[in-house]
């Protein structure tokens, strides 16, 4: 697409329609000036407009004709060579075609001679400079319509080396989720717990609504939030007496689009590095809050802290990390710290806009 539509830019700006008008001001300006050299001359501006629109002609069909030319002979030699042997034949043209019926030829001698002669000089000294300064604008127009083509080209690769990456880390983060959420019915197997055909039934309509998701390019916040809360009551059945949590949101925030299984890696790495290893458990908390145009995410955790954690970080956020900079450029951000007296905060910052 960006090599045709700069195909189209330049042959936008070698279209003809505007030589030709260049050509006919310049040629009533030599003829003006012809007049004061030659006062008879007064009398032929159709005379100058057929010579100049003469050349310009010959100048843009040497343009295009022929397609091929020997290889030592550049299409601007030939451009501008074109415009000498044209001159004099458009005025042969003119003078014989615009001459008033009754009068003399213009090659006997009189007051029409001297103005051929007189147009053929000028024409023959101002032409190939205007030729050669109108070949200059060409190029220069060349040069801009090809960096716009090249920019819009490497614009859109860009996006698509955006779009592979981003895709790439979705794929990293899919099996990272499943195998941990898949791990914690395990453990309930592994230990004969009554609760596990009952989280297992939750965890695979879970799935059944999450797993799409995991590649879709962009979501709600609100279906994050319902996705989350629903990891929530399944980790809550799993460890009824060691997970409280809480969910506490803006409403008017749930309609913003948001990058998928963002909130829900956050809470997962709530409950597997915070919750999980503390001896009795503890609470999640997540806060939405609009304010001054951003949209405030936290997910806090009484769990057993960064150092406790194994460093609290994983590849699910190191991951999250990287796909908001690429979602979000430099627009949203992503800070985990400690709580005191224990546990983490994970605050995500993002613009509150659709």
């Amino acid at each position: 697409m960006p090599s045709a539509l700069a195909k189209r830019l330049t042959h936008s700006r070698l279209r003809v329609a505007p030589r030709f008008w260049i050509a006919l001001g310049l040629s009533l300006a030599l003829w003006r000036l012809l007049v004061l050299l030659c006062p008879e001359a007064s009398e032929l501006p159709l005379h100058a407009t057929a010579i100049g629109l003469g050349a310009v002609a010959a100048f843009s069909l040497a343009e295009r004709r022929p397609k091929t030319l020997p290889a030592r002979l550049p299409r601007w030699v030939a451009q501008v060579a074109a415009t000498a042997p044209a001159i004099p034949l458009a005025a042969v043209v003119a003078f014989a075609l615009l001459s008033p019926a009754g009068e003399p030829p213009f090659w006997q001698p009189g007051h029409l001679r001297g103005c051929f002669f007189g147009m053929n000089g000028f024409g023959l000294l101002v032409a190939p400079w205007v030729a050669l300064g109108a070949l200059v604008r060409q190029k220069e127009a060349f040069a801009r319509d090809q960096a716009f083509a090249f920019d819009l080209e490497r614009s859109e690769l860009e996006r698509q080396a955006l779009d592979a990456r981003l895709h790439l880390l979705q794929a990293q983060v899919a099996p990272h989720f499943l195998f941990n959420t898949l791990a914690n019915v395990q453990a309930l197997v592994d230990v004969g717990s009554p609760q596990a055909p009952a989280v297992l039934r939750a965890l695979i309509a879970y799935l059944r609504a999450a797993v799409p998701r995991l590649h879709e390019a962009s979501t709600t916040l609100g279906r994050e939030l319902d996705l989350a809360q629903a990891y929530l009551e399944l980790m809550h059945m799993r460890m009824p007496d060691r997970l409280d949590y809480a969910l506490h949101v803006d409403e008017a925030a749930r309609a913003l689009p948001c990058p998928p299984i963002v909130l829900l890696t956050l809470v997962e790495n709530a409950v597997r590095h915070g919750i999980d290893p503390a001896e009795d458990g503890g609470r999640i908390d997540v806060e939405v809050r609009l304010r001054g145009g951003r949209c405030l995410v936290q997910v806090r955790d009484t769990g057993v802290g960064l150092r406790g954690g194994g460093g609290g970080l994983g590849t699910g956020l190191a991951a999250l990390r990287e796909r908001l900079r690429l979602v979000f450029g430099g627009d949203a951000h992503l800070d985990v710290s400690e709580q005191r007296p224990r546990g983490v905060r994970a605050e995500l910052d993002l613009p509150a806009h659709a």
